[in-house]
């Protein structure tokens, strides 16, 4: 599967067969989220959605059912999501996902940011008239839960700290891991308005309890197991 974007917004990048990260190169690093496209025998699923500057559904493949799944309600995670006919998120932010209110998506912190794109995802862009559009769940998810799809049985894992709603993915059988925002490469934010510092440590401490071969974060590069404890690792010893 070769996917492009003929006006350049939005960057597809094959990391393995079946698993695509796509991003969004023109927007400023703190709002590039990795979107990632999971393809099964039978179906898709696109883990994050990335701000909404630019359509992104009609850039991905319909020969196949696809779900998305946000993992926090972040604005760079869930901008597109509204596009998709199957929608997954955490049940502690459906409400907020249903309305896309400023308070939970941050979504100011992009509107207005001095520079959020390196150039206009459409010609007459303005930020001020950003807004993101609505998306209601079709299935909330809170931990424990399975989520099959795209030839991966995934359980949900409770993640907060970056954000209170956050979420990760692990398929152990597969050894996948998905992280979203609780980890990735590079300074964690856990300043935000509604992070939690001490959420975040018990979320460090259960991640250093697994041993994936393959860490999809929010946010980079993916990660093997030992850089995902040298990075909790090195959280926790912070003094946070």
């Amino acid at each position: 599967m070769t996917l492009a974007d003929p006006s350049g917004w939005f960057r597809f990048e094959p990391v393995s067969p079946g698993l695509t990260l796509i991003t969004e190169p023109h927007a400023h690093r703190f709002f590039r989220a990795n979107l990632w496209l999971i393809e099964g025998a039978e179906d898709r699923l696109l883990i994050d959605c990335g701000n909404g500057l630019a359509p992104l559904a009609p850039l991905l493949p319909q020969d196949k059912p696809l779900a998305a799944l946000v993992t926090h309600a972040h604005v760079d995670h869930v901008g597109a999501l509204h596009e998709f006919a199957v929608r997954l998120g955490p049940a502690e932010s459906a409400a907020a996902l249903a309305t896309m209110e400023d308070g939970a998506t941050l979504a100011p912190l992009l509107r207005d940011h001095p520079e959020p794109v390196s150039r206009p995802p459409s010609p007459g862009w303005s930020a001020q008239d950003f807004r993101l559009r609505p998306a209601p769940l079709t299935r909330a998810l809170r931990e424990g839960d399975r989520v099959s799809a795209a030839g991966h049985d995934f359980a949900v894992l409770a993640l907060p700290g970056h954000s209170p709603d956050s979420i990760g993915l692990w398929d152990e059988a597969q050894g996948l891991l998905v992280t979203g925002d609780a980890l990735y490469e590079g300074g964690l934010v856990d300043d935000l308005p509604h992070s939690d510092k001490a959420a975040y440590r018990r979320t460090m401490e259960r991640l250093m309890g697994f041993e994936p071969a393959l860490v999809l974060p929010g946010h980079g590069a993916p990660l093997d197991a030992r850089r995902m404890r040298e990075i909790a690792a090195g959280w926790l010893e912070g003094g946070r």
